[in-house]
């Protein structure tokens, strides 16, 4: 019986079946084409993405985006998952076109409420007023409209995420980067942003992201170049947890030299 399945799983047919199952259901490559979750994630890192952290997604057969199977669900998932939680690196579909796949951050989910003011990133979580200030300092927390709001919650925690100071508000770059208006999350979806605050096309432009469209997240980095095709080795078989200790020890290392 072993022999006849190691037979089969060398056959080209056995071999065909294995790489689409992984695929399907297990892992999939993708490359990071632009700078909008800089410096997490760089233009060039190439990356397995977990496809079964928040269920199975419905598959589909890679570049060619046709389904294999249909949405049973009505959900994009044959088997539903996890859902995914507030600061997830999250790959997915991008809601507009749901053969582009898009990776950002999430920041907020069902029920929370999404402002920004002055390139400050503000959220007053569904859980209420509670769960805020026992969750949160106090310097981190502002109160308008007589709700609390916690300024910037994922920055300490995930130090790839910046601003660039060059970007600023002259009228002609959109207004989304610097200041909008409070949105609240429709439940059972979420709302992404890049960790480059004001070089990221997301959920600030074209709203929020249902659960149909998720499909993973980033799991390690197989291979990464440089616009100029220079292989990065230090980024090779790194996780993002891994890569975010880095940036966060080399911030560290900045910040003391600039004192000293």
């Amino acid at each position: 019986m072993l022999k006849k399945i190691y037979n089969w799983s060398t056959s080209w047919t056995g071999t065909l079946v294995i790489v689409l199952g992984i695929i399907f259901f297990v892992a999939q490559a993708f490359v990071i084409p632009s700078g909008s979750m800089k410096n997490t994630l760089l233009i060039g890192d190439m990356l397995f993405v977990k496809k079964y952290v928040y269920g199975i997604p419905t598959p589909r057969i890679p570049w060619l985006e046709v389904k294999v199977l249909p949405d049973f669900n009505d959900n994009g998932h044959l088997i539903e998952g996890d859902k995914p939680q507030r600061g997830d690196i999250v790959v997915f579909r991008y809601p507009k076109n749901d053969a582009i796949h898009y990776v950002k951050r999430l920041v907020a989910t069902g029920g929370d409420l999404v402002a920004m003011v002055d390139k400050n990133l503000l959220i007053h979580f569904s859980e209420g007023e509670e769960y805020i200030t026992k969750n949160f300092p106090k310097e981190k927390i502002v109160n308008f409209a007589g709700k609390s709001w916690v300024v910037n919650p994922y920055k300490e925690k995930h130090p790839g995420i910046h601003n660039d100071p060059e970007v600023v508000n002259n009228g002609y770059n959109p207004q989304a980067l610097f200041n909008m208006m409070p949105i609240k999350v429709p439940e059972g979806e979420y709302f992404m942003m890049g960790d480059n605050r004001d070089h990221s096309n997301d959920s600030r432009f074209w709203g929020t992201v249902q659960y149909k469209h998720i499909v993973g997240t980033p799991w390690f980095i197989y291979f990464s170049w440089d616009d100029e095709y220079k292989v990065r080795w230090n980024r090779m078989f790194k996780s993002v947890e891994t890569l975010e200790q880095e940036i966060d020890e080399n911030q560290k290392i900045e910040h003391k030299e600039g004192i000293y």
